[in-house]
């Protein structure tokens, strides 16, 4: 793969599982007290029309929406599965363009998480997303992790 030009800060992150690894690469960054997460659409994200597809947007998005329960809350890192995620496609984005995205958590409980997102391409919004995550069992700590200690993001205990 050829290297990917990125905006200020952004770094390759190894974040979704082995899923979202062959389906990346994703990008994040740590930015006014939230996880950024970005890509650049390649040829291997897009539909027919040479824009982002609607399912590369989905699973960026459950990544944007769990990632943010995992990196902007105190809780311990844990698996999340989703529970129930919910897209309204607003506009496109081309192929070779930048993606990215923030989310905000809404409601943690002892058994879930709420969290809702904006992805944008171009200063314009692709996309709106929300989502319900289940609190699952614990995982241990990987490399990965600690390349996910971002520059800028507060240390957690």
């Amino acid at each position: 793969m050829s290297e990917v030009l990125l905006p200020e800060g952004f770094i390759r992150a190894p974040i979704g599982g082995p899923f979202s690894q062959h389906n990346g690469p994703l990008f994040a960054r740590w930015h006014q007290d939230r996880l950024q997460l970005g890509f650049r659409v390649l040829e291997n994200h897009v539909n027919p029309g040479q824009s982002c597809h609607g399912g590369m947007l989905s699973m960026f998005a459950d990544i944007l929406l769990s990632g943010a329960a995992q990196y902007q809350t105190d809780i311990p890192r844990q698996f999340l599965p989703t529970i129930s995620l919910q897209l309204d496609f607003i506009s496109s984005a081309p192929l070779g363009e930048w993606v990215q995205g923030q989310a905000d958590v809404l409601k943690v409980t002892k058994n879930l998480i709420f969290s809702q997102g904006l992805i944008e391409c171009n200063g314009n919004i692709v996309a709106r997303a929300s989502g319900v995550f289940k609190r699952g069992p614990l995982l241990p700590e990987t490399m990965a992790d600690t390349r996910m200690k971002l520059a800028g993001r507060p240390s957690q205990s």
